[in-house]
């Protein structure tokens, strides 16, 4: 579809919740080149709500209808896990470029079926709201690694446990904390803008192995504690820990690199440090003096090394502007997506192997067979017995 006025109707699939947070962004003019084209709800008390802050603004209960109501340029899919990926497809096919909510889908296979739908249409364009990579913090982390400047990544680890939800959250509403609901716990729903960063940042491993007793904390089916060690080879390894039980939690990252580490508090302030040479050669080169120093605790870091502090700016709901922007700006002008979908599978596939590693008891490759895991999750879908299997 070619947008002729320099501004981009975005249909809103999903009114209530986080659609109407991001209306409320366009409507008060946080997202250039882009306006509130139309929304969808299912009930009448949700057109109400739309009438009285949003005006005139076209209302469907049927999205396919909004989707060929001419009423849109694009759509951004703010619905159940599930339908992301059908709701995606289901508006390429009629000509609609589209910003996809995280997760892109709940298993590879399904997001795999839209990226072919993408590439049958490369006029589209295909975007992921992953919206941590617009934080001017991780930005910056981002550009400094893929720099090369701090060298080969040796070690990762990212604790973060500060998603506590209490019983009452998952009792809120049936499809909560099921298999054939939500679709997962903690990593496809809390955690996945964490385990998009993580790779964007660290890259994919080449194994997983993880341990993730379901329902650790809570009475659910899935995952609310994970502990995942990633294997790199000789790139070195990961661990990746999240949970929604700990009341106090905590957000901590650290890459250690060859020549240097970045350190990440409550993901709002990170310290770069960058070694004057790679450890490697100090290894080789250290005096008896210089270690004993070390060992002591006496030593003068700033001999070695140098340090950057970056502090995050952003105000909730910034970082999501700025990728509804850079979508638009994609459309008009043909920008270079901050978040493409197709960066989002491998999100989707690391969360899938951390739960197909507990599944079947034993490390899994990266790349793992997508048909054992969707028989693993369809499996447990039969045993709650509520909701249709998955293809």
């Amino acid at each position: 579809m070619t947008v002729r006025t320099g501004n981009v109707r975005l249909g809103i699939v999903g009114a209530r919740g986080q659609g109407g947070f991001y209306a409320g962004l366009i409507a008060a003019g946080k997202v250039p080149h882009m306006s509130v084209g139309a929304l969808t709800g299912r009930s009448s008390a949700t057109e109400t709500a739309v009438r009285e802050r949003f005006g005139d603004v076209p209302y469907f209960t049927d999205p396919i209808q909004m989707m060929e109501s001419g009423a849109v340029d694009a759509i951004v899919t703010t619905v159940p896990h599930y339908v992301h990926p059908e709701m995606a497809i289901s508006a390429m096919e009629r000509g609609l470029h589209v910003l996809v909510e995280k997760p892109l889908g709940v298993y590879t296979k399904q997001v795999r079926r839209m990226l072919a739908a993408a590439e049958e249409r490369p006029s589209l364009v295909l975007g992921a709201m992953f919206n941590q990579r617009a934080n001017p913090l991780f930005a910056r982390l981002k550009q400094v690694l893929s720099s090369g400047e701090l060298g080969a990544m040796r070690r990762g680890t990212w604790v973060i446990t500060n998603w506590f939800r209490p019983q009452s959250y998952y009792d809120s509403s049936p499809w909560r904390g099921t298999w054939g609901g939500e679709g997962g716990g903690v990593l496809i729903n809390q955690a996945a803008h964490q385990v998009d960063l993580w790779q964007w940042l660290c890259g994919t491993p080449s194994s997983v192995f993880a341990k993730v007793p379901f329902g650790f904390a809570h009475d659910i089916d899935v995952d609310d504690d994970v502990t995942a060690v990633l294997h790199y080879g000789r790139r070195g390894t990961g661990v990746f820990v999240t949970a929604t039980h700990d009341m106090m939690g905590t957000d901590h990252l650290e890459i250690q690199c060859d020549k240097g580490k970045i350190v990440v508090d409550n993901s709002q302030r990170a310290t770069i440090t960058r070694l004057h040479r790679p450890m490697s050669e100090y290894s080789e080169t250290m005096d008896p003096e210089t270690i004993q120093r070390i060992v002591r605790g006496t030593i003068d870091w700033s001999e070695f090394s140098s340090t950057e502090t970056v502090v995050g700016t952003s105000v909730y709901g910034e970082d999501h502007a700025r990728v509804l922007e850079n979508f638009a700006s994609a459309i008009l002008f043909g920008d270079e997506l901050l978040a493409p979908a197709s960066d989002g599978l491998n999100a989707v596939r690391l969360s899938n192997a951390m739960l197909l590693s507990e599944w079947l008891q034993e490390e899994v490759p990266f790349d793992f067979d997508e048909d054992v895991f969707l028989d693993e999750l369809n499996a447990r879908i039969r045993a709650e017995g509520d909701y249709p299997e998955r293809s």
